[in-house]
């Protein structure tokens, strides 16, 4: 058997700061990349043309970081359960190694993988963590239990010792003609784009693909905005966020790289008001890892609520409100806004993300699943961890001590684009009405009708309401009362 060690790339498209690819190469200079293009995931309804380019885009990067160093990435289409093994056996690989995933499919499909390996007698990397900086085994509550309240995980999480980055990849060995023939023969192909995959996204990018982009928003972002991000984090008109959610999902910068950055930014700071800005960032990187560890203690998460009372909550079924919602046409300027951000860009800013799913769950009493899977099918940086989380949040069913969240899209709007310049900017039809009347929703009807918006599709007081009427007689019923 030769020396060949095939990494296989799921959420880690770079060659620095990759755990299992540095272990690979410490075992052999010859590591040859492979992505599996899994129609199991590409087939589902749930997956966002935005997304799939611009991990098509951060592949064709990664494949010239591979020939910059001297080796190759494979790509192939099919099963990865099938596929990954007999190209390792094809090729003569003496191992395959991966980074492993939270996500419950990516955990039952390493599991086959690992039994398809084993029959063949190839050897593989078990259980190596690099999308987070701590695994879920290590943060537990003292009782030896997954935690499912955000600061008690913070407290215990910032506490431990936080890898540093590791090596990039350098001087690699990659296949011989012959063997990338056979490579060939057993199921690698050219990358195909995304449009070829039945994706077509035409629109710009909010972040250009691979490493190098990502390491360059990332110096960006933490030379400046960081600095004042735990206000200006909160104003969808600024840019004040890092806009690396993307990087982050595909792994096109490695969270220790990221980790250092706010280390280094904290030892830069020259003050405390500066510091607490910085620490912010963190525990926001802290929420996303919080999210992570949730999904792979609690994989029933993906399929529903989280607290008993939202099981089996009496939903609305109004299909009109919630294309309504989509096409960002509820009358309430912020929530379109927001939603037309989303369909034109592929991306939504954080706070605005709140404000939807809040609107859509207690004003529209609309099931939150509906949500979710609209922002998977139209996000750049979906991801099953954070959006569920997210929603779950915002609706009050998951993993939080408040249960009856009510976000007033007026009073988010006065506090949060007081001048109306994000509602200016996505809805266009609104652009000349005074200010006064776009940051309260309180348009005058002729006004409304001269421009084509709509008059909104539900009162704000009545719903809430309706909402906490509804919740507290589940309560009762989780109850038993």
């Amino acid at each position: 058997m030769s020396d060949l060690i095939l990494f296989w790339h799921r959420r880690d498209l770079r060659i620095s700061d990759n755990t299992g690819l540095a272990a690979a190469k410490r075992q052999s200079p010859k590591v040859v990349g492979v992505f599996c293009l899994d129609p199991h995931i590409l087939e589902r309804d749930d997956v966002a043309p935005v997304r799939v380019t611009y991990m098509i885009g951060c592949l064709q990067k990664l494949q010239e970081r591979y020939a910059e160093v001297g080796s190759q990435l494979l790509i192939l289409h099919a099963n990865p359960v099938q596929a990954i093994p007999a190209l390792a056996e094809a090729i003569n690989a003496k191992a395959v190694f991966w980074n492993w995933d939270v996500e419950p499919y990516s955990q039952e499909r390493d599991r086959n993988i690992i039994n398809a390996l084993k029959e063949k007698g190839i050897e593989f990397i078990n259980q190596n963590w690099d999308q987070i900086l701590n695994s879920p085994d290590e943060i537990r509550t003292g009782g030896n239990s997954p935690y499912t309240v955000y600061t008690p995980f913070w407290k215990n999480w910032i506490t431990k010792p936080k890898a540093q980055p590791v090596e990039t990849l350098q001087n690699l060995e990659g296949l011989t003609e012959a063997e990338k023939k056979t490579a060939k023969f057993a199921g690698a192909i050219a990358l195909p784009s995304a449009k070829d995959l039945g994706f077509i996204w035409d629109e710009p990018l909010i972040i250009a693909p691979g490493e190098a982009a990502a390491q360059e928003r990332l110096e960006e972002f933490t030379y400046k905005a960081i600095t004042e991000y735990q206000e200006q984090r909160n104003f969808p008109a600024v840019e004040g966020t890092s806009q690396l959610s993307a990087a982050l999902k595909f792994g096109v910068i490695g969270i220790r790289t990221v980790w250092q950055a706010t280390i280094e930014a904290l030892e830069n700071s020259r003050s405390e008001e500066t510091a607490v800005n910085i620490r912010t960032w963190q525990q926001e990187l802290a929420w996303r890892e919080f999210y992570q560890h949730a999904m792979y203690n609690f994989p029933e998460l993906a399929d529903g609520a989280f607290r008993d009372t939202f099981k089996n909550f009496p939903w609305e079924t109004n299909e009109e409100h919630f294309q309504a919602w989509c096409e960002g046409r509820t009358g309430y300027p912020i929530v379109d806004a927001a939603m037309r951000q989303l369909n034109e860009s592929g991306w939504m800013h954080n706070r605005c993300r709140m404000i939807v799913a809040s609107f859509l769950t207690k004003d529209l009493l609309i099931n939150p699943q509906l949500g979710e899977k609209y922002f998977m099918q139209k996000l750049i940086d979906g991801d099953l961890s954070a959006n569920n989380g997210g929603w779950q949040w915002s609706a009050s069913s998951g993993m939080d001590p408040k249960p009856v969240r009510i976000f007033n899209p007026a009073s988010q709007t006065q506090k949060f684009d007081p001048d109306g310049e994000y509602i200016r900017q996505w809805v266009s039809e609104l652009r000349s009405v005074d200010t006064e009347y776009l940051v309260t929703r309180k348009i005058p009807p002729l006004e409304r009708h001269a421009v084509g918006y709509p008059d909104p599709i539900v009162d704000h007081k009545v719903q809430q309401q309706q909402f906490k009427q509804r919740y507290q007689q589940q309560k009762n019923i989780s109850n038993g009362e």
